[in-house]
């Protein structure tokens, strides 16, 4: 009977619906990480130290990204759990509080970018080279940010509706902007001035700009409704208001947390030789492919698995989480494989040589084999979270990075000045900890909790039913 309940999974539906959604996401990952790859590849001709410095910067992009991610993930839950259910107005009021949230967050680091550019480089290495280039990059990118957090939010919206060729489509004019102007800017082509750094942070800004107006363009010639309801965006309500913040709390604590102490990672491999950082830093960029190609599949996850908790589909969203875990993180470790096997050509194009591209190797090398745990906790997270859940994977990922990772990295970088590998190792002390843990809370279903009426309506037979299989 359990082997006919077993093959009786719908697999042919589930992957084409897998693929509808986590295709076009990745597509669209890909490509603005190809462009920060092209990006690197661009600046190299203007010496390592600018590739380090460039990678730096990304380092305090990505403390922006971990800023603003709690409420991206809070909004997502809302958003697919809504869609499942066909409530508009929820969907209308939850774009227009995470989209408000987002801003202020981007608005913050764009200042600090613009009017304090040496001092964010300060904090990330004393290497004075390095903190002069990463200044000058920072002073100009800072105006790309709120750009960028703008389509980051209207691209979630439309991922969780099921519209995800709207924002593929925009990275790809976006990308096709970003890689031109890097030519004309940096090295002065057409009759513009040679700029160097601040010509790829020129690029990168317009080409921010570039995609916000291809998402708003496109939606409205497609007659996508959720964007342009902007007096529904603020018609909050106090009970609907307290719901979100209630939910996006959890996520915005993991995710500040989480950049808190990635930071202080970044600022103990920062304190490396030159030629380590340089290595990292275009590490940094082909860890961004593989997370890029994930977070297709993840955010996929998030919204076959939202959806079904938000219809009331409690035991189709538990078959899906399942096996979501396991078929993605198959297709992650193939993708970290391929990157490994193209080492040599990849890495000496984004001009790493010697020391750095050693570093670059290993780097590389030692997050392949632990991508595929560390990205397993991700998506069971992210499943979590799109179903109600988000506490469970913030009390896990906050105590394990301050609990081990962090005192791992800081006695290991600092006090007993092990190689940078053996350093860079530690950062991924906690995942098969974690992994066994989420493992045991996925197979319980008590990460089911909807916030829709037809969900809640449907949770009691739910829990009986996982009680009874569990007896």
């Amino acid at each position: 009977m359990t082997l006919l309940k077993r093959s009786a999974f719908p697999w042919r539906e589930f992957l084409k619906s897998l693929a509808a959604v986590g295709l076009p996401v990745a597509v669209q990952n890909l490509l603005t990480t190809t462009a920060s790859m092209v990006d690197t590849m661009m600046v190299a001709p203007l010496g390592e130290n600018s590739v380090g410095a460039l990678g730096l910067c990304a380092q305090f992009s990505s403390l922006m990204f971990s800023c603003y991610w709690g409420f991206v993930g809070g909004g997502m839950l809302f958003f697919a759990q809504y869609w499942g259910a066909r409530e508009d107005d929820g969907i209308d009021r939850s774009y227009g509080m995470t989209w408000v949230c987002m801003m202020a967050v981007s608005l913050i680091f764009c200042l600090l970018a613009l009017l304090a550019p040496g001092l964010v480089m300060g904090l990330y290495t004393d290497k004075t080279a390095l903190r002069a280039i990463g200044a000058r990059y920072l002073a100009v990118v800072g105006f790309a940010y709120p750009l960028q957090v703008c389509s980051m939010a209207m691209s979630a919206l439309l991922r969780a509706t099921e519209r995800v060729r709207i924002p593929m489509i925009a990275s790809v004019a976006s990308v096709a902007v970003n890689i031109f102007l890097n030519w004309v800017f940096i090295y002065g082509r057409l009759g513009a001035p040679a700029m160097g750094i601040r010509g790829a942070a020129l690029a990168t800004t317009v080409a921010a700009a570039v995609n916000v107006a291809a998402i708003y363009g496109m939606a409205k010639w497609k007659g996508y409704p959720y964007l342009f309801h902007i007096r529904a965006h603020f018609r909050w309500t106090r009970g609907h208001a307290r719901s979100f913040f209630i939910k996006c709390f959890p996520i915005i604590l993991n995710e500040l947390f989480l950049g808190i102490g990635n930071m202080v990672i970044n600022v103990t491999l920062g304190r490396q030789p030159e030629a380590v950082i340089n290595g990292l830093a275009v590490f940094r960029t082909l860890e961004g492919l593989i997370v890029g190609f994930f977070a297709g599949f993840s955010s996929a996850s998030s919204v076959l698995v939202g959806k079904c908790v938000g219809a009331g589909e409690l035991e189709t969203a538990y078959q899906r989480a399942k096996r979501l875990v396991y078929l993605c993180g198959g297709i992650l470790f193939a993708v970290g494989l391929g990157l490994l096997g193209l080492r040599r050509p990849i890495l000496t194009a984004m001009g790493l040589s010697g020391a750095s591209y050693e570093a670059g190797v290993r780097f590389l090398t030692v997050y392949v084999f632990v991508a595929l745990i560390r990205m397993g906790n991700w998506i069971m997270n992210d499943t979590y979270r799109a179903s109600g859940d988000a506490v469970t994977g913030t009390v896990l990922e906050i105590v394990s990075m301050y609990i081990l990772v962090i005192p791992a990295v800081l006695l290991t970088g600092f006090v007993f000045r092990l190689p940078y590998w053996a350093v860079f190792l530690f950062c991924y002390c906690d995942e098969p900890i974690r992994y066994v843990l989420m493992q045991l809370h996925l197979y319980s279903g008590k990460w089911i909790r909807p916030v829709t009426v037809r969900g809640e309506a449907a949770l009691p037979a739910f829990r009986e039913k996982r009680r009874r299989g569990r007896a």
